[in-house]
């Protein structure tokens, strides 16, 4: 066990200011690790060179432009350290109006003793990431690391008691970019451009909001503008997106995205109050030449069929890494719990980084069950790969995002597929909430399909 270092925390009260003037008094208070209080945790990103697109038509110069008043490829973001007690605290990471809570189980803080250095890991098990560093003073450093990414290590720091995120600069803004903007990214070598819809709210130099895809949203942003030029960023242990951009002359922007240190592409966008995506219930579509039917195992090895299951069912195709996923599991947990569903069933089939056959991806469930609280069969459904998923689920027109959703009757018809997820970051989540809650109510008052209205034979 580590010897307890002091932390000096000033406390001043009126008595003694009278008493002693301007002076504080400093008590000192003993933490065994880190100082509580607040962060400011830097990824730094590099700087990969983008291959042309698959068109052949060269990346704009665009990409990799100077922003003076943030350093360049660095990805801010801002926690907390809260103490439980002498020797255990946690953490809450900041993304706009959304808490992250680090909890202390997930922290381990110690000694190396052959480095002679107080080290600190924290752990997204979910996700099956990691932050490992040392920590001094007030300053903590390490490396954030992906275990489902070969070599995938980013560089970390965090900074004791600076609460602002992109710059403390407060250089007055060109223009209030709150509103809705159409985007359009660029893709990069294995994708064509894409649309999108940004979501913005600025108060002065703050400034947070989303992006909307068509395979979903981009969940709590936060960042500032200054001057001509704004910023964004998200990191939750999962993601860790940057959006860069220029608010030009004419009022457009353009800048970059990137995503850790493995996706960068440009971006556009127009001021845009009717902007609109395709509808997420027209992306994909169910076949009629092959039957809705599956059979996968659950993390135990044990196989459930679709036949297996009785009554309206909620489908739900999803991976144990995608932060949508967890939004929409979130969703689907709260809902269960405050209305009346009868005999609803939810089923999740998930598609794993590591793949069916991978003692990970058994493991990536089982930690998704215990975290997220989850009581409905998770069953490994396959890879990742989008193209796997759809070989997994022929009766799909595609898969072309997680999380997809398929709201199932009595007699195994499907009524609706729902593609994507537009979550509480967006706009769109009370509208999806109610079509959500109309196409359950509709399900639990469908009667089985058969002679007599009995079950329909197969």
């Amino acid at each position: 066990m580590p010897a307890l270092r002091p932390f000096l925390a000033p406390a001043c009260s009126a008595l003694l200011l009278v008493l002693l003037g301007t002076a504080c008094v400093f008590v000192q208070q003993r933490y065994q690790f880190l100082p509580p209080g607040p962060y400011r945790g830097v990824l730094e990103l590099e700087y990969n060179p983008i291959v042309p697109n698959p068109k052949g038509a060269p990346i704009p110069e665009k990409v990799g432009l100077e922003f003076d008043d943030v350093t360049q490829g660095q990805l801010p973001f801002t926690f907390d350290v809260v103490y439980d007690s002498d020797t255990a605290f946690h953490l809450v990471i900041h993304n706009g109006e959304e808490d992250i809570l680090v909890p202390a189980k997930d922290i381990t803080a110690g000694r190396d003793q052959q480095a002679g250095r107080d080290t600190l890991r924290v752990d997204f098990p979910v996700y099956d990431t990691h932050i490992s560093a040392y920590h001094e003073e007030n300053v903590i450093e390490g490396v954030w690391v992906v275990h489902y990414r070969d070599n995938y290590v980013i560089p970390f720091k965090a900074y004791f008691g600076k609460g602002f995120r992109f710059t403390p600069l407060q250089k007055e803004p060109a223009a209030d970019v709150s509103g809705s903007w159409a985007v359009t990214f660029a893709g990069d070598a294995t994708e064509d451009p894409y649309p999108g819809v940004a979501e913005f709210q600025q108060d002065g130099n703050h400034l947070t909001g989303t992006f909307r895809t068509e395979t979903g949203d981009y969940r709590y942003l936060e960042g500032t503008v200054q001057g001509h030029k704004l910023y964004l960023s998200v990191f939750d242990g999962s993601h860790a997106f940057l959006f860069e951009a220029l608010i030009k002359d004419d009022g457009s922007l353009t800048g970059t995205f990137r995503s850790g240190r493995h996706y960068i592409t440009d971006w556009t966008a127009t001021r845009d109050d009717t902007a609109e995506l395709t509808d997420p219930d027209a992306l994909t579509r169910l076949r009629d030449d092959v039957p809705l039917a599956f059979a996968f195992p659950t993390a135990e090895g044990d196989t459930v069929r679709l036949s297996d299951i009785k009554g309206p069912k909620l489908i739900q195709l999803f991976g144990t890494w995608c932060p949508n996923c967890r939004d929409e599991t979130n969703f689907l947990q709260e809902y269960l719990a405050t209305h009346d569903t009868q005999d609803l069933k939810v089923i999740a089939l998930a598609f794993e980084r590591y793949g069916a056959d991978d003692d990970r991806s058994r493991a990536a469930i089982r930690r998704y069950r215990e975290n997220q609280g989850v009581d409905w069969p998770i069953l490994l459904a396959g890879s990742n790969d989008k193209n796997e998923a759809g070989r997994a689920l022929p009766m799909l027109s595609e898969v072309i995002s997680y999380p997809t959703m398929l709201f199932v009757d009595r007699d195994n018809q499907v009524r609706r597929i729902h593609t994507g997820f537009n979550g509480p970051a967006t706009s769109k989540y009370g509208e999806f909430v109610e079509s959500f809650d109309r196409s359950v109510r509709e399900l639990l008052s469908s009667a089985p399909v058969g002679p007599a209205g009995g079950a329909k034979s197969r």
